[in-house]
């Protein structure tokens, strides 16, 4: 069961990876540092959305953006974290 602890982590440790990537990304391509135009810039992007939108969807109908700025992302970190939190304090259930 210890296994299945790891992978949890795992998971949760690369859904964060891509939500920071995400959102790096993002302000890039606002400040036009990256170009949508490039094949390879275009392609992380649409990966990252499409893998990101399922989580992003539901917050986004209860906190919708305000004002330009998503908090999508920063809810979905803490959720990501407190999720996170919640299988360290409970480890032990899985011995």
């Amino acid at each position: 069961m210890t296994s299945l602890l790891q992978i949890l982590l795992l998971i949760l440790d690369i859904v964060w990876f891509f939500i920071i990537a995400h959102v790096i990304m993002s302000w890039l391509i606002s400040f036009q540092v990256l170009n949508l135009h490039q094949q390879l810039v275009a392609q992380i992007w649409y990966m990252l959305n499409r893998l990101l939108e399922p989580i992003y969807r539901p917050i986004r109908k209860i906190i919708p953006p305000m004002s330009g700025i998503d908090l999508a992302p920063l809810v979905a970190l803490i959720g990501v974290y407190a999720i996170r939190i919640i299988l360290m304090n409970n480890a032990s259930l899985f011995y």
